[in-house]
């Protein structure tokens, strides 16, 4: 069972988002909170918050036990670009783009190790 959280619309480039999000993809849940907590970045703190809810999510809805979960799959696209004019010499005019971002973050629980019942997978030959 997965518990998924996503943030719409979220003010920071998605480009810079996705090198955060890099960092905590496949970590332990709580690992990955550790990750985003001293992350230099700004953009750590709305991806942390993303996985915070994720977790919520996953403990609430799920009944799932928070301790157990890893980040499965964390991706960032793009959402839309404000458009601003800055002025510039001689009347002209630069456009700057603010850039929007949608950010989703998965959580499941880890597998089970596989048991190791039957026959051995050593191959011995002759």
């Amino acid at each position: 069972m997965e518990a998924r959280a996503q943030a719409r619309y979220v003010r920071v480039a998605p480009m810079k988002a996705r090198r955060v999000i890099d960092l905590i993809r496949g970590l332990p849940a709580a690992r990955a909170q550790a990750v985003l907590r001293f992350a230099p970045q700004a953009a750590s703190e709305p991806v942390g918050k993303v996985l915070d809810s994720a977790i919520a999510n996953a403990t609430n809805n799920h009944n799932l036990d928070a301790s157990t979960l890893i980040v499965s799959a964390a991706y960032v696209d793009e959402g839309p670009t404000l458009k601003r004019f800055r002025p510039r010499a001689q009347g002209r005019a630069y456009r700057i783009r603010k850039r929007t971002s949608h950010i989703t973050v998965v959580v499941e629980p880890a597998p089970a190790a596989a048991s190791t019942t039957g026959k051995s997978t050593t191959g011995k030959k002759g």
